[in-house]
């Protein structure tokens, strides 16, 4: 990334202090590269942005617009107009290719998607196993064959939850054939929410559902080919959990072969409620330990090799330990089933050891930012999951605060030394990542750091080095033990997040932000973080400054972001009305998810039972109405929705129902089934009943998941 005038520019204040460099001189050295992956994500953003899927067009101006980029950026004069061309194209260059890049996915991974509810007869090849948010086992099916539906229109991927009680399930390349309820992937609960469907797009996951009957074999696993591999991982998967048992058993085989379909919703939600659910989940933490480890393990076993031998010539000891790390991790990538966190997590693992081998610096902004520009470039739709945002937050965090830690953590005894380190970069990627979940989850673990520091190390020296052991140990039949110790730690992990779970106050949740209020924090602390120079305080950096303006500006966003007046989920089965008390809905059942979404995002840690408990809501079960205004709001379900709706259409008056209630007439505002099923869900926040409503479809545009 070097260019002359920029990288002189770059390095101006590095200057060390006691054979040490400050974070300043961090940022100084990593130069432009940094820059690299938020350019980049601000073309990927923009994709995602636009109301409608680009044309062949814009693609095509992304291209020029790159060219222009890269042609600006390459510029040979030195005066201050030609840098600041230079540095004008280095980011339309990488925002343009951000764009492209999206557009190119976008176009690879288009495949059917189920447009009506089907059920039927289902067939197709079992190709993942895993468990739903209500505890049922589902599987997901390629290959797949659905009666009365044209082949061009088939989806290539459906997943569908299996009946309660079922522990078993066909293995990985195994045919099977079922009776299932199946249906597209759900919209957003209310409009600006989640939207699984575009998450479901870029899986090319066409279908989902459930079935209430048995699980028929229709043809046995090929014997070759990639299931093979797979069915092995599920196998050493069982045997864990039989070896070690229980929740302690399924959670040790997650860590380390990514299958998660053993552990429970309930350990599930400890986990989360205690903040140590990022540890069940395959990510750069484990992937960075046990690269680590067979790094450190290797490099001992050279010099202790070296040391024996007395031989004159030295090996190289540190390039053969990350040639090693690396093998094991691509081996742990494999074993783990190659999801899109763990890619990401290898990615950044070997972007790091490689630089090892290339004699430059292992852990630096420019490896991570390297990192992040391969993965997004790969997969961008990343950039908007969390998953990639609280990595790379902790990441960058840890190494700005890792050259003052050298400064300072060598003043401490020995002893406290570890204890010390442990304890801030906890602390630190707490506080990086803590603004990040809030935004993505509306819910805030108070208690995560201290559960981090007694189940982290116990993660890095007793569970995840006894993974390999145990591997190389197997085909002595010696592993027991090494399980054993593995059984003990996650015993130990599942009995802190218990225990950090239970306590009062563990949790609260907050207020959903505003669309806006992630992306401005995010870019005003990489703009207050990448800016800083040791010769010039922050207080005199204008950009720092800036950037701090930016972080302020979110936060008084997020503080004061208004929730919706009124909700209208997208099937009609739940209506949820804000009043003093909190949010008020139609029903104490039905709409679940939707309702305990709303309320999640309203920062509410009521129930649905407890909300429609509220004052707001009177009448009969089927008929209830409510006041906000001047306007009467009635939700209307079941049969007989429709001559209700007849006896109270009046002008002022709205009408929400799961019925269709076509040709209805006497001037009241409609939302049924019919309506909401083009419409998605919908938010009011208007005065009157003429202004103020917002679809989902409003908001996602016409976007080739939004069907």
């Amino acid at each position: 990334m070097a260019d002359g005038a920029i990288t002189r520019a770059a390095r101006q204040g590095a200057r060390p202090s006691a054979g040490q460099h400050a974070a300043g001189d961090a940022v100084a050295r990593a130069g432009l590269m940094p820059w690299a992956p938020c350019w980049m994500g601000c073309g990927i953003g923009l994709w995602f942005l636009l109301p409608a899927q680009p044309r062949a067009g814009a693609a095509v101006a992304a291209v020029l617009s790159a060219a222009i980029g890269l042609w600006l950026w390459r510029l040979r004069r030195e005066d201050s107009a030609a840098q600041a061309l230079r540095l004008f194209g280095f980011a339309l260059m990488l925002a343009a290719s951000g764009f492209g890049l999206t557009s190119l996915r976008a176009a690879r991974v288009e495949a059917p998607v189920l447009t009506f509810r089907y059920y039927g007869p289902v067939e197709g090849r079992v190709i993942e196993i895993d468990r739903s948010g209500r505890d049922r086992l589902r599987l997901t099916l390629d290959q797949v064959r659905i009666s009365r539906i044209a082949p061009e229109n088939l989806p290539l991927r459906v997943r569908l939850s299996l009946p309660d009680g079922v522990r078993a399930t066909p293995p990985p390349g195994t045919r099977v054939m079922l009776t299932g309820h199946l249906g597209p992937p759900p919209g957003p609960a209310e409009p600006g929410g989640f939207d699984f469907r575009r998450a479901a797009w870029f899986e090319r996951l066409g279908a989902i559902g459930y079935t209430r009957a048995p699980v028929m074999i229709a043809a046995p696993p090929e014997p070759g080919g990639a299931m093979r591999l797979h069915r092995l991982r599920m196998r050493l998967s069982a045997a864990m959990q039989d070896r070690i048992g229980g929740q302690e058993g399924a959670v040790a085989a997650a860590l380390m072969t990514g299958d998660r379909s053993g552990i429970s919703e309930a350990t599930n939600r400890m986990m989360r409620d205690s903040n140590l659910y990022h540890i069940i989940s395959i990510s750069g933490l484990h992937m960075g330990m046990l690269a680590g480890f067979v790094y450190a393990a290797l490099r001992l076993l050279v010099v202790a090799v070296q040391a024996v031998t007395q031989r004159g010539t030295t090996l190289p000891a540190h390039k053969i330990a990350a040639l090693g790390g690396i093998i094991a991790a691509g081996g742990y990538l494999w074993l783990s089933g190659g999801g899109v966190a763990t890619e990401r997590a290898f990615l950044m693992v070997a972007v790091m050891l490689g630089a090892i081998l290339a004699d430059r610096r292992a852990l630096s902004l420019r490896t991570v930012a390297l990192a992040a520009v391969v993965i997004l470039a790969l997969a961008p739709e990343a950039l908007l999951t969390p998953g990639f945002q609280m990595s790379f937050a902790a990441t960058v965090a840890l190494i700005l605060i890792y050259p003052p830690w050298l400064r300072w953590g060598r003043r401490l005894p020995w002893l406290v030394r570890p204890v010390a380190m442990l304890v801030l970069s906890s602390v630190v990627a707490g506080f990086a990542t803590s603004p990040i979940a809030a935004a993505h989850f509306s819910r805030m673990a108070h208690y995560g750091v201290l559960a981090n520091l007694l189940v982290v190390p116990v993660t890095g020296v007793l569970i995840m080095p006894m993974g390999p052991v145990a591997a190389l140990l197997a085909p002595l039949g010696l592993e027991g033990p090494a399980l054993w110790l593995m059984g003990r730690g996650t015993e130990w992990m599942l009995a802190v997040g218990a225990w950090i779970a239970g306590l009062d106050g563990a949790v609260s949740y907050v207020v959903q932000p505003g669309p806006w209020v992630l992306p401005l924090m995010g870019l005003g602390a990489l703009l207050t973080l990448l800016s800083a120079r040791d010769d010039r305080p922050p207080w005199r950096n204008a950009r720092q400054l800036a950037g701090a303006a930016m972080i302020l500006a979110a936060a008084l966003s997020w503080l004061s972001t208004p929730r919706p007046a009124l909700l209208i989920s997208r099937d009609g089965d739940a209506v949820g009305l804000m009043t003093s008390q909190g949010r008020a809905v139609s029903k104490p059942k039905g709409g679940s998810f939707t309702v305990r979404e709303w309320l999640e995002k309203d920062g509410d840690i009521a129930t649905q039972a407890e909300a429609a408990s509220r004052p707001g809501w009177t009448g009969q079960v089927k008929r209830r109405m409510a006041r906000m205004g001047g306007a009467e709001i009635w939700h209307l379900t079941g049969k007989g929705s429709d001559r209700a709706a007849a006896e109270i259409c009046a002008p002022g008056r709205l009408i929400l129902s799961d019925q269709d209630l076509s040709g209805l007439s006497g001037g009241c505002l409609v939302f049924d089934a019919l309506r909401l099923r083009d419409t998605g869900a919908v938010s009011w926040r208007g005065e009157t009943l003429a202004e103020g409503f917002t679809t989902t479809r409003q908001v996602t545009g016409l976007r080739p998941w939004s069907y």
